[in-house]
């Protein structure tokens, strides 16, 4: 395949590094230490269970999903230029 002025794996090391940027943002977001006995949002109580499992824990899971629901519908991935959604 013709790559132009790339060299050779120019694609491939394009890849590794996205992937590598993705990585290290989610680790970036990772808490540490110790979790809070209520939640920030709702103030609820966290479980022991879910303090041991999640270190830094800091919402409920109520508040947890809302979260994560909110910010999968803000994610800003474009899937409509991916080449699979083209191919259909």
């Amino acid at each position: 395949m013709a790559t132009g002025w790339a060299g050779d794996g120019a694609v491939q090391d394009q890849i590794d590094a996205t992937v590598d940027d993705a990585v290290a943002r989610a680790r970036r977001q990772l808490r540490q230490g110790p979790g809070r006995e209520r939640c920030e949002a709702c103030d609820a109580v966290i479980p022991l269970a879910r303090r041991e499992a999640v270190p830094g824990v800091r919402l409920c899971v109520a508040c947890q999903q809302a979260q994560d629901e909110d910010e999968q519908a803000h994610s800003g991935y474009n899937r409509r230029g991916s080449k699979d959604s083209q191919l259909r």
